[in-house]
């Protein structure tokens, strides 16, 4: 299986959703019901699947 570089979409896309998580922790985002770790976590999802799958 071969590694691609995630393109510019997801490679922002999961930042965005990184920083959202950063921002829950730190209690600045408290209308968010949803623990930061798993925001993180979709973050870092969507990141693999942009380097696991072609073209994505």
């Amino acid at each position: 299986m071969n590694l691609t570089a995630p393109t510019q979409l997801i490679f922002f896309l999961s930042l965005i959703i990184a920083i959202l998580a950063l921002l829950a922790f730190f209690g600045t985002l408290s209308f968010i019901p949803v623990a930061s770790f798993w925001i993180l976590a979709v973050a870092y999802i969507i990141l693999l699947g942009g380097v696991l799958f072609k073209n994505v």
